[in-house]
């Protein structure tokens, strides 16, 4: 059984990107701020002006991810959550797809070989710094949650550069080859544009 859970945890780190956010100190003011985020308890949903075109959206997203993730309960869950934690972190939902692309592929087990866990790869230190000792990262609205209120934290830091708060999430600050794997995943595979008769 040791052996089996071994090889298992050694797959799955070689599914994930990286995902090395570095733990550096936070203020008060923001450690309040990023704990309310994470505590947040409301039900996920589709954040859009109607939904026709919510549902427009869901199923697009759907079908893209559908070779993924073919459960497709799973999958509609799973996109809902990604559209209401980016949308409430002020994150493009189609970006934080690309990243979860990048990152681990959508495996929700994935480990890198950094310790950073789950779809968005967020490192274990982050439960300590904002969370609750009971918060599981491999449990997937947790995950999609810290994952999207970092980068978002990171987004302030570098006061709206995404190039380079992707580049911080990643641990690669500095270097482009990771934020030019997120923008390219991003454009390749999640962009999206609603057609026009839905916004009449």
């Amino acid at each position: 059984m040791k052996i089996w859970l071994t090889s298992l945890l050694f797959l799955c780190s070689l599914a994930a990107h990286a995902g090395n956010q570095l733990e550096e100190p936070l203020s008060n003011s923001v450690k309040a701020q990023m704990q309310k985020s994470i505590s947040d308890s409301a039900a996920p949903r589709l954040v859009f002006a109607t939904e026709a075109e919510g549902l427009h959206w869901l199923g697009e997203m759907s079908k893209r991810l559908q070779k993924r993730m073919p459960n497709q309960e799973m999958r509609e869950d799973f996109l809902r959550t990604v559209h209401y934690e980016a949308s409430r972190a002020g994150l493009d939902p189609q970006m934080v797809l690309g990243l979860i692309q990048v990152e681990s592929g959508f495996k929700k087990y994935a480990i890198s070989s950094a310790g950073a866990r789950g779809f968005m790869q967020v490192m274990p230190f982050w439960v300590r710094t904002i969370g609750a000792p009971d918060h599981n990262l491999f449990h997937m609205r947790l995950n999609l949650r810290y994952g999207c209120t970092i980068l978002r934290h990171y987004i302030d830091i570098e006061r709206g550069d995404l190039f380079r708060a992707l580049g911080r999430y990643n641990g690669s600050l500095g270097r482009a080859q990771y934020p030019n794997l997120v923008l390219g995943a991003w454009r390749k595979h999640w962009d999206y544009q609603p057609p026009p008769t839905l916004g009449v």
